[in-house]
């Protein structure tokens, strides 16, 4: 897969099928439209393409800070590419670029940029300034330069909506089962190891504090899980803490991730940590000796999950 980063240093010369969106999360919902493009590339004849844009458009638009989305923009390209997708163009969104007309849109960045030739989007899409352009507009347009429309119905569309909403609710009320269910795949934190306060360690259960720098990124909710990441080739699993550690008076949230059978220094390495099923809420136990009781119990759990 071909990964562009901005749309002004590149031009198409090969004729694409296309579908343009956010695809936060890239989950169940998104893969019909996905494969949609993918599979008509592969009769046509014509290169698969994703248009999308980054900062969310509510980002820049809405000064919208409290957004989170499910994806960081690099876990965004990692799906992608294991679709199949041949170009992948992610184009900042610029309060510059929202204020492109629609024929701007179609005209400059569609047709003599992307050189596309079909264009898959749903019922519901809209474009140009202030979106004032419709599908309607869109296959008028497609008259106009060349190129044909497919509209994606409103019952696939509103699954994917319906499907966005469920995770995210289902992220911020721990249930990671649920949201695994609707994303196809194990919902990732990607992130760099630091330096902790060695607290874990201090327990009898040494950790890696998992920094993400995307403020955006989507945090579940507190407590204990058990995670999986790929280390040096190698799946290993562990637990993680999402949470303040109230125990011992703890002020800052804080990622912490217990591997099992693993003792390796991973200051300063990005991982990623894929969370397979919450154990528990967080808690503020009675004593360092409470603690470390649960934590057994923790891990106890953690192997009986990993090993069914």
């Amino acid at each position: 897969m071909i990964t562009v980063r901005n749309i002004s240093k590149y031009k198409e010369e090969y004729p694409t099928v296309i579908t343009i969106g956010t695809f936060d999360g890239v989950h169940i919902g998104h893969l019909k439209i996905l494969n949609k493009i993918i599979n008509h590339a592969k009769r046509t004849a014509l290169k698969s393409s994703v248009l999308t844009f980054f900062p969310h458009p509510r980002m820049v638009l809405q000064k919208d800070t409290n957004i989170k989305l499910l994806n960081t923009i690099d876990e965004k390209i990692t799906i992608l590419e294991k679709l199949g997708l041949d170009v992948l163009i992610i184009h900042p969104f610029t309060r510059e670029f929202s204020r492109l007309t629609a024929t701007e849109f179609v005209r400059d960045i569609l047709v003599n940029t992307l050189n596309i030739k079909k264009v898959i989007i749903g019922y519901d899409h809209r474009f140009g300034r202030n979106r004032t352009a419709n599908i309607s507009d869109l296959i008028t347009f497609g008259s106009t330069y060349n190129f044909t429309v497919d509209e994606i119905p409103a019952q696939e569309i509103d699954d994917v909506s319906v499907s966005s909403t469920k995770i995210r609710k289902a992220l911020e009320d721990g249930d990671i089962e649920t949201a695994n269910s609707y994303l196809g795949y194990e919902y990732m934190l990607t992130g760099t190891i630091i330096k902790g306060k060695g607290i874990g360690k201090q327990l009898g259960y040494p950790t890696a504090n998992l920094y993400i720098a995307e403020d955006y990124k989507l945090i579940p909710k507190n407590g204990a899980y058990v995670v999986n990441s790929s280390i040096a080739d190698k799946t290993i699993y562990g637990m993680m803490n999402i949470g303040y550690n109230p125990t011992v008076n703890g002020t800052e949230k804080s990622i912490e991730i217990n591997f099992f059978d693993f003792d390796a220094d991973l200051y300063d390495q990005k991982i990623q940590i894929n969370i397979l099923v919450r154990l528990r809420d967080e808690h503020k136990f009675e004593s360092i000796e409470a603690l470390k009781a649960q934590l057994a119990k923790d891990k106890e759990k953690s192997i009986e999950f990993i090993q069914r």
